[in-house]
């Protein structure tokens, strides 16, 4: 399974209207490409940074779409008034203790590794992100994704309400420090968003 990611950090005024136009006219046109299973929107309306992840069932499927998607990406980009980052993923994990609910909120984490620790990294976030996640209040699903040949991986886990979010900071915040310790991982950016749009449609990973 594979997952193209476009991150656009903008106008936060026009954030709802960006949610208007990915669920209008860039969801229906999208999923209705070939191997397209479905699409997602985070939204930071105090940051204005929007994230829009569509999932495939191939890497051919999905990088047969480029310039197809381009017009819809170079819109979202006018609409912000941002430039919008791409980034193409294999799904590692995902599992879901119930399905996504929009109005959710969502911790996401990007991070580097070398490339040869990309199964170390995918280990530990199944096996101490996700374990330990599962046991809060509020916890609906995490996934992870990584680029093989960069070492670039992306986590996020999801919470019914900003809330149940809020209250893993400290472990979240834990969590990284111990992978840091185990060393060859560099953490880039954190954030928290709401889930605008729930329509990714990928099957349990795990």
């Amino acid at each position: 399974m594979h997952a193209r990611s476009t991150s656009i950090m903008g106008d936060s005024s026009q954030v709802d209207a960006c949610i208007r136009y990915v669920r209008d006219d860039v969801m229906p046109t999208v999923t209705a490409m070939d191997g397209c299973l479905g699409l997602s929107l985070l939204a930071n309306r105090e940051t204005g940074r929007c994230i829009a992840t569509t999932s495939w069932l191939s890497e051919e499927a999905m990088q047969a779409t480029d310039g197809v998607v381009s017009p819809l990406r170079e819109r979202a980009s006018e609409l912000m008034a941002g430039e919008a980052t791409v980034d193409e993923w294999e799904i590692a994990v995902m599992h879901r203790e119930h399905d996504a609910q929009e109005g959710s909120w969502c911790r996401v984490t990007w991070l580097r590794c070398e490339p040869s620790e990309i199964e170390s990294t995918i280990d530990f976030f199944r096996d101490s992100v996700l374990a330990r996640m599962e046991g809060t209040d509020g916890f609906c699903s995490a996934s992870f994704m990584v680029n093989r040949m960069t070492g670039e991986c992306c986590g996020t886990t999801r919470f019914d309400t900003r809330a149940d979010l809020e209250a893993t900071r400290e472990m979240a915040g834990g969590l990284r420090g111990e992978r840091s310790r185990m060393g060859g991982v560099q953490f880039i950016d954190v954030d928290e968003c709401e889930l605008a749009i729930a329509h990714l449609r990928v099957p349990e990973l795990v």
